[in-house]
């Protein structure tokens, strides 16, 4: 059993999907402080301090049952060697009421200070300020990556008919794209100037009602790109998963979404050229491996079934493209060692939507640009259970920095009923206990979550659509969980 002071990658961590509050003195905070031991690496003392916001709306009674799954986890696991020293901070309504802010400085800072914590669902603020308290988080620690795993428990309601094919982990560009929150509203002196800048550049016209038009900037870096990617092949190589899918829409936008695109296959190809393949570079290998006397120019007829009706030019630059391939890695990826590799590949958003719910197992883990990351992590929350129990996280690679998080609402009408799922928090607790390298405390709520839901003991919104199900109220639900770890 690893101890205090024990070292752990970051960026190799199994990220799965998957107490009441104490109050501590200034000493023995300090003394339970995770550190940032090199560049991507943990120091996780045996106690540490994790920081958490118990939520607005419902956020009250999931932490009170989520809180507990997640303490009696680490009691289970480690039989007392290990434990959670929680730290309430305080975010949304609850620090509005209590402080006339919506995010303390105290808050960002405790974040900042202590690296590692959770959160319920916020109340996002009416009227002008902060957007986005949950985006706010993100920008202003810069955690680059929101981390989704998707993946069914039997027994959940589900839509389609083999959820057990679902099993994927969406890493979503946090920082860059339309997200970024620069964009000036109709008829203001911003868009007036934005339009005349477009005239001098000719394109006005792309504008069909520049009169009311507002407007936005859609930001997406190379930087920003390959932090993203790297991890989410690093995800991939630490975790055995078969491939990696740039999701985008840059057959539209060339230069954002396809920019993201190109950076993405660079940055594979230039840091990580021996343990990846791409998708396009296998159908040469493959093609060679079937038949090791084929010509360059039959595999790229091969290759690419409209050979005949390229030009020329367009045919010679094809056929440099295989050669290069073969005489690049035919060595190191050839005779389909290629197939112990993991695939790097593509997707247009619009069909990687559609093919989740078609071809689930075609897809393992998905990096992908802010805005089609959210389209795509609840899209595929639907297929095992919804946002309800959805887990998620926010992170940093390299400064450490991780927030677990509830990925649905506030849902106000049902605070204080004991009633709604705890599942999004719980799970986004699993996912912070292997963050720590506490895999053994993880697979415990694990074990609990299938043994509750596989014996039919659900929450209301499980309960109605589950046959002989057993209704649960939320508290009871986390009770089910802690029993079922046994």
């Amino acid at each position: 059993m690893a101890l205090a002071g024990d070292t752990y990658s970051i960026a190799g961590c199994w990220l799965a999907y998957r107490s009441s509050a104490r109050a501590f003195s200034a000493a023995a905070v300090a003394q339970a402080k995770i550190t940032l031991d090199g560049p991507g690496k943990l120091n996780v003392p045996n106690n540490p301090t994790l920081v958490y916001v118990e939520g607005d709306g419902t956020g009250a009674d999931i932490w009170a049952s989520a809180s507990r799954v997640i303490d009696a986890s680490v009691e289970k696991a480690y039989g007392g060697e290990r434990k959670i020293e929680w730290m309430e901070v305080l975010a949304g309504e609850k620090a509005f009421n209590e402080t006339g802010e919506w995010l303390p400085q105290e808050t960002i800072d405790a974040f900042r200070e202590y690296l590692v914590g959770i959160k319920g669902p916020l109340t996002t603020p009416v009227g002008g300020g902060i957007r986005s308290l949950n985006v706010a988080l993100r920008q202003i620690l810069d955690l680059y990556t929101c981390l989704r795993p998707v993946v069914h428990f039997a027994g959940v309601p589900t839509p389609i008919k083999k959820p057990e094919d679902v099993d994927f982990v969406i890493f979503r560009e946090n920082t860059e794209d339309i997200y970024a929150g620069i964009e000036f509203q109709s008829g203001s002196d911003e868009v007036k100037e934005l339009l005349g800048w477009l005239q001098d550049k000719g394109v006005a016209d792309k504008v069909r009602f520049p009169d009311t038009a507002a407007m936005g900037v859609k930001p997406v870096s190379r930087e920003g790109t390959e932090r993203l990617v790297k991890s989410a092949i690093q995800y991939a190589l630490d975790n055995s998963r078969k491939s990696v899918t740039l999701v985008h829409k840059g057959n539209i936008m060339k230069f954002t979404e396809g920019g993201f695109k190109d950076w993405g296959y660079a940055l594979a190809k230039s840091e990580y050229r021996n343990e990846i393949v791409t998708e396009r570079e296998s159908w040469i290998l493959g093609n060679l491996d079937s038949n090791p006397d084929m010509s360059v120019e039959d595999n790229a007829r091969a290759i690419e079934p409209g050979y005949n009706l390229m030009t020329s030019t367009q045919q010679e630059a094809l056929r440099n493209e295989v050669a290069g391939v073969i005489e690049a890695i035919g060595a190191t990826h050839g005779n389909a060692q290629w197939k112990n590799k993991v695939i790097v590949k593509d997707a247009i958003a619009d069909i990687a939507l559609q093919q989740i719910l078609t071809r689930s197992k075609e897809f393992d883990v998905i990096a992908t640009l802010n805005l089609n990351g959210d389209y795509l992590s609840d899209s595929a929350a639907a297929l095992v259970g919804g946002i309800g129990i959805a887990p998620g996280a926010n992170v940093n690679y390299t400064t450490g920095h991780f927030i677990a998080e509830a990925t649905h609402g506030t849902a106000p009408k049902y605070a204080g009923l004991d009633k709604v799922n705890p599942g999004s928090v719980v799970l986004s607790g699993e996912m912070m206990l292997r963050y720590l390298g506490w895999n053994e405390a993880a697979d415990l709520i694990i074990k609990g979550m299938n043994g509750a839901i596989s014996t039919g003991q659900v929450t209301y919104d499980f309960h109605r659509l589950t046959e002989g199900a057993t209704l649960l109220k939320c508290s009871e639900f986390g009770s089910a969980i802690i029993k079922h770890m046994d």
